[in-house]
């Protein structure tokens, strides 16, 4: 993808980068692992809806394993593809919310709340969100949040607004017992994909969430040759085909190789 500068604030905070555990081993170990907070993760998911499910289902049985309290912002058909994931990992999302453990709000309702003139309103945020947060938390344990309230956002044209309001969630982060999963319906590997447009969202974020599959990166790997090389890549397809191996034949928990920002800004890949 390249570089990407941020010249807004730091994504590394002191030396933290050097000892945030990925989550990567999420996928292969039973435990969940201990990572610092606050983390604040961010998936592209585009029409990858299973990909953004199962991440986000896992992120959020994750804290329910750990006691902490679950809010879920979110449209209604995502709350619902989440809340049936955690069924599936053995949670019954209705005792959950009927114990106030777990909280589902609508995106668009929460998120009118807080707008004024198109602009999150710093003040009705805090109000709206600490009211939120406080309806999950118990003798001051910790909260894991997801909201896509940025990417209605930044779906519907209002790309400054969401960077405003990740910069008033990081805030909030600072200050509370808190993690916090965003997500941007982003195809990065669509044609009209470009880092420079989203690089304050990932400097936003300490951690990206991958998305996607082999098809999506095979598919950007033909244009990206059929750009370059024109006919002669027809040459080179059958060479790729035969000599191709994949990834994870030789390691079970093969890490996301993602380098999506430059020295004053790095966000750390992580897997659910």
């Amino acid at each position: 993808m390249g570089n990407v500068s941020c010249e807004r604030r730091r994504c590394v905070r002191g030396d933290q980068s050097q000892a945030r555990e990925p989550l990567s081993q999420l996928l292969t170990s039973g435990t969940a692992p201990q990572v610092p907070a606050p983390s604040h993760f961010v998936q592209l998911y585009d029409a990858d809806e299973l990909s953004l499910a199962r991440s986000v289902g896992r992120y959020l049985h994750e804290g329910w394993q750990r006691g902490d309290g679950l809010v879920v912002i979110a449209s209604g058909a995502h709350a619902a593809a989440f809340a049936a994931e955690l069924e599936r990992l053995g949670v019954d999302s209705g005792a959950a919310v009927r114990d106030a453990r777990l909280l589902l709000l609508d995106a668009h309702d929460t998120l009118a709340r807080f707008l004024v003139a198109g602009r999150p309103d710093p003040g009705l945020f805090r109000e709206t969100v600490n009211g939120a947060l406080a309806s999950v938390r118990s003798d001051g344990g910790s909260i894991r949040a997801y909201g896509e309230m940025v990417g209605v956002l930044w779906q519907a044209g209002h790309e400054s607004a969401a960077i405003a309001l990740e910069g008033l969630w990081n805030e909030l982060l600072a200050e509370e017992r808190l993690e916090l999963y965003c997500a941007y319906p982003i195809d990065v590997f669509g044609d009209d994909f470009h880092v420079a447009g989203i690089d304050q969202v990932l400097c936003a974020h300490t951690h990206l969430v991958p998305t996607g599959g082999e098809q999506n990166l095979e598919s950007a790997i033909e244009r990206a040759m059929a750009d370059v090389l024109g006919t002669r890549a027809d040459g080179l397809r059958p060479l790729m085909k035969a000599n191709y191996r994949p990834s994870w034949g030789s390691s079970r928990a093969a890490r996301p190789s993602f380098s999506g920002c430059a020295t004053t800004c790095r966000t750390t890949p992580a897997r659910f």
